[in-house]
């Protein structure tokens, strides 16, 4: 794995067809733009909002294929075109453990798609074109500066994340093309992380395409992938220093239930100490599956103590889709 204290800021600048040995405008015509609603009693209004957007990769006929914080919990979605044209679509799966989201566009799309590539092969240095919807203009060409573990504080964690630099200003849902022309990533979030010379600057956070390919025929036939759940807790936390720290905790879930509350420091999950965010939240899986127990103990105010929490599935807590009238 490479680090991300030795990438370098560079300016921001369209790709240009003649850098690159495939077809730039066919692929970057894959990329469509994505506005969802939500509705406000939905469980994840409060921290990601009723209206949502970003973009997408059309990657079978009339498959999209976008990050799945767009469409969790939607209950409408338009698919725009850069030649004017809305099209409805339908959320068709979200995998909480890679975080993808595909849409079903309810209409013909008539846009070429864009073959998945190989994530695991692109290494940091590699050129790269990040491409939002509406076309060149839209789009930047990139490089990756690293490739390593990613921990959000939403209970989630890549074992292999791919960073690029510059950032793209719409990464939502961006798809990550390859010199190759095929699509190698979806943009997740933008990172704000210091350079070799000392100064702060913006990154791309990108999901590695090689992780949906073994679960992408089950979320096409049956919208989940054929694996049991992650046990989920219902917190938001970070670190800091190696320690676990709780940020939030969301209402009713199960941490909110056994009565966490922000600012607790997090030790150790059933006696085994953590040693930072990644650490923690593969402890928690690894107690059991949904249901089970996950012993934790925990520092408040000076204070220690143990906490019981059983665990949920994340799903149980969301609206299921509703196809259109």
């Amino acid at each position: 794995m490479s680090s991300l204290s030795g990438w370098k800021i560079t300016p921001a600048r369209q790709p240009r067809p003649a850098d690159y040995d495939f077809d730039l405008e066919r692929a970057l015509a894959s990329a469509v733009g994505l506005r969802t609603i939500v509705p406000e009693e939905a469980f994840t209004a409060q921290t990601l909002g009723t209206e949502r957007g970003g973009s997408g990769i059309v990657i079978r006929d009339n498959v999209v294929l976008t990050i799945g914080y767009l469409i969790t919990e939607a209950e409408e979605i338009w698919i725009s075109l850069d030649d004017g044209r809305v099209v409805a679509g339908h959320p068709l799966a979200y995998d909480q453990v890679t975080g993808f989201g595909l849409v079903q566009a309810l209409g013909q799309l008539d846009l070429p798609s864009l073959p998945l590539g190989d994530s695991g092969a692109a290494e940091p240095g590699t050129r790269v074109v990040m491409a939002a919807a509406g076309g060149r203009e839209h789009a930047l060409a990139a490089r990756i500066v690293a490739k390593q573990e990613f921990a959000g504080y939403w209970e989630y964690v890549l074992d292999e994340a791919i960073f690029i630099a510059p950032a793209h200003p719409f990464w939502g849902g961006a798809g990550l093309i390859s010199t190759a022309g095929d699509l190698i990533g979806i943009g997740s979030l933008q990172v704000e992380q210091r350079t070799a010379s000392g100064e702060n600057g913006q990154l791309n956070m990108v999901v590695p395409i090689d992780i949906v390919k073994p679960i992408l025929e089950d979320l096409l036939t049956t919208g989940r992938a054929d694996r049991p759940p992650k046990p989920w807790l219902g917190l938001f936390a970070t670190d800091l220093e190696s320690k676990v720290f709780v940020v939030g905790v969301y209402s009713d879930a199960p941490s909110d239930q056994a009565g966490l509350k922000p600012g607790d420091q997090i030790v150790s999950v059933g006696g085994e100490e953590v040693s930072g965010l990644a650490d923690f939240f593969r402890k928690a899986w690894s107690t059991g599956p949904v249901g089970s127990d996950v012993p934790l103990h925990i520092q408040r105010d000076g204070e220690a103590f143990d906490v019981t929490i059983k665990s949920s599935a994340r799903e149980e807590f969301l609206l299921k889709p509703r196809m259109h009238s």
